[in-house]
């Protein structure tokens, strides 16, 4: 889709020969990609579950759960269990995915950055799933057990966009001003913010099994600083910009709204966080803690882009009149 909101020609994909036949509707896209969003989170959160119960090598290998098993056995206790149950869970994303790559392929008019969007989900779901492997082979290396959260929030950056282009209004205008680059500034800064908690993380008591899981060389205390600090800027970053949409009158508006659920959920796992460092790091703090990061994240996905509506890929055309009639079926065939 070019910046006019034009669509262009499908290309030969592996579901032209179904496109020339069947179009589903929007409430399929809308379905696909919120499944997708939301088994992303999971994912995230399940991770941490792991992590903070010592279940990092309750399945010992990979891509077996044991020799001679893929599944966890009875041997291998709640943490076989729980590792595997994470595992298990990334079967269900490739579903929910899947769902996402088909809807989007077969919508009319054709949506290029939505299509490359879901495909671009399926590969982050691999290399991710490879990635956490890995992450078992090398014995919860902290360096691999940080990349394999990156790549989670990789797969979650795109699930976000996905879902909510899927969403967008065709008549979303651009915000104008110093909102707009403070927004791709704000957008940065998270990213760092999310970056340093892994690190946190990494040098922190949780290993995700033993004690004699090595941790990463830095101050855990240093680096929980910075963390801090920048959690702080985010902050004020996030208020800042809530301020310069004040003045921006109807078309602002939305973009408002977003900055002010992202300031809660900013507070609130600003709170979580003073909590965690004042009563050593318990478990369920950990798991609340990162799924308060997915949360932040998303925000401020969604804020960036209701303030630069046509980033990435330009704003949803308006539908075929016919097809919208008939979005609430399941599929319209030719």
């Amino acid at each position: 889709m070019g910046a006019g909101g034009a669509a262009r020609p499908r290309p030969r994909t592996p579901f032209a020969w179904l496109a020339d036949r069947v179009v589903l509707g929007r409430r399929a896209l809308s379905w696909g990609t919120t499944a997708a969003l939301l088994v992303s989170i999971l994912i995230i959160v399940t991770g941490a579950v792991v992590r903070v119960t010592g279940s990092g090598l309750g399945c010992p290998t990979w891509p077996q759960c044991e020799a001679g098993s893929l599944t966890t056995t009875p041997a291998l206790g709640v943490h076989g269990a729980i590792e595997f149950g994470n595992r298990a869970l990334t079967s269900v994303l490739v579903v929910a995915v899947g769902w996402a790559i088909v809807a989007a392929a077969l919508q009319r008019p054709w949506q290029r950055t939505l299509a490359r969007l879901t495909w671009s989900q399926f590969w982050l779901v691999v290399v991710n799933a490879v990635a956490g492997g890995i992450t078992v082979l090398v014995a919860l290396n902290p360096y691999m057990v940080a990349l394999h959260l990156v790549l989670a929030f990789a797969l979650l950056t795109t699930t976000t966009l996905a879902w909510h282009r899927a969403r967008q209004s065709a008549a979303a205008t651009e915000v104008t001003g110093p909102a707009r680059p403070l927004a791709a500034v704000l957008t940065a800064v998270t990213a760092v913010l999310v970056l340093l908690g892994t690190f946190v993380t990494g040098a922190g008591p949780h290993s995700g099994d033993s004690a004699d899981v090595p941790r990463m060389g830095v101050s855990w205390t240093l680096v929980t600083a910075v963390h801090g600090v920048t959690a702080v800027l985010t902050i004020v970053l996030a208020a800042l910009l809530l301020v310069l949409l004040r003045s921006g009158g109807a078309a602002t508006a939305l973009a408002r709204r977003r900055v002010v659920v992202l300031l809660a959920v900013l507070g609130t796992q600003a709170l979580v966080g003073v909590v965690q460092a004042l009563t050593s790091l318990p478990g369920g703090l950990v798991v609340v803690h990162l799924l308060g990061a997915a949360l932040v994240w998303v925000g401020v996905l969604r804020v960036l882009l209701d303030t630069r509506p046509t980033l990435f890929g330009g704003v949803v055309p308006v539908r075929d009149q016919a097809v919208d009639e008939r979005a609430d079926a399941s599929a319209v065939v030719r």
